[in-house]
């Protein structure tokens, strides 16, 4: 399908990204840190501009407020070429905050909520006269006004015609409230890495978290970072290595670009062994910038560095 109509829901913020950071942060202690952005943040965000900047319709819903970070980011999206149609802003809140202090490869953030936890299923546009081909839903545990409803919103989805993908992120407070056995059955692709599926699950092993969930998976895309992924089907098990990276900047926003990678493959119809090297790939060329967005200004320019990079043509169909 030419140009595939997609419907990423999800929260919304900036992100302040501090790097070269001299040491740790210690209570009572100032340090300093040789670097700063200020970017479009949040996992949806990052999945839903770096689609569109892949050539997918993209729309995006989700809230923020009337405020200097809000206009921000939808500044960023408009220029990403991402629909902000259903984007709704509130007077009386204010826009999330992701602080992240970057150590290499690691990192330690501190978010503030705010609009995100006002998203509810009423906002979601299932009834548009113009359907959308896949809802994509990221960062389950940030949004409270949605949580409850998640399995009822990937059943609508469902109704609508819709395929669909989650990729739940890290809960915060660490309480795992997902009944994943319920839900799952409604999600064509899950997304989550192996450190969240293993707290998800309560176990202490990828295998064991695997087993744990299969009998309620469509399809599983498990990021792996540096080792890659793993995909798993009810007919096939792939692990598909990852892309080495020799001009690295940071990490910020990769899962979410193999999210974008994955998605776009699985869109189009390929098969699972080429979604995953896409993904891969995709999160791979993430981390030769600054920031979730900062290597996918446009198709022309993706398709050169990853020329540049790994010697490849890419196809997106």
């Amino acid at each position: 399908m030419a140009n595939p109509r997609l419907l990423v829901v999800g929260e919304l913020n900036v992100d302040l990204l501090l790097n070269q950071i001299q040491t740790f942060p210690q209570l009572g202690k100032e340090i300093i840190a040789d670097e700063m952005d200020l970017c479009l943040g949040s996992s949806s965000a990052i999945m839903a501009a770096n689609s569109a900047a892949m050539g997918a319709d993209t729309t995006f819903c989700g809230v923020v407020g009337q405020d200097y970070f809000g206009d921000f980011i939808l500044r960023e999206l408009e220029r990403k070429s991402v629909s902000c149609r259903h984007i709704k802003r509130l007077q009386d809140q204010k826009t999330g905050c992701t602080l992240i202090l970057n150590y290499g490869q690691d990192r330690a953030n501190v978010t503030y909520p705010g609009a995100m936890n006002a998203l509810t299923i009423s906002d979601v546009p299932f009834d548009e006269p113009v359907g959308y081909q896949h809802l994509h839903v990221s960062s389950l545990f940030l949004q409270k006004g949605i949580q409850n409803d998640i399995e009822q919103l990937f059943i609508k989805a469902r109704s609508a015609g819709m395929t669909t993908s989650l990729d739940m992120q890290w809960d915060p407070a660490e309480q795992w409230a997902f009944d994943y056995a319920r839900c799952l059955p409604y999600v064509d692709v899950f997304m989550p890495n192996e450190s969240e599926l293993m707290a998800l699950t309560r176990t202490d092993s990828i295998s064991d978290a695997i087993e744990k969930i299969r009998p309620y998976l469509n399809t599983l895309a498990l990021k792996m970072g540096k080792k890659g992924s793993i995909g798993i089907s009810s007919t096939q098990q792939i692990t598909m290595p990852a892309f080495e990276v020799t001009h690295f900047v940071d990490a910020i926003g990769a899962g979410d670009s193999f999210n974008a990678g994955f998605i776009q493959k699985y869109m189009a119809g390929a098969a699972l062994e080429d979604c995953l090297r896409e993904g891969n790939l995709m999160g791979a060329l993430n981390t030769t910038a600054a920031g979730g967005t900062g290597a996918f200004c446009n198709l022309d320019k993706i398709n050169e560095n990853i020329k540049d990079y790994w010697g490849i043509e890419l196809s997106l169909s």
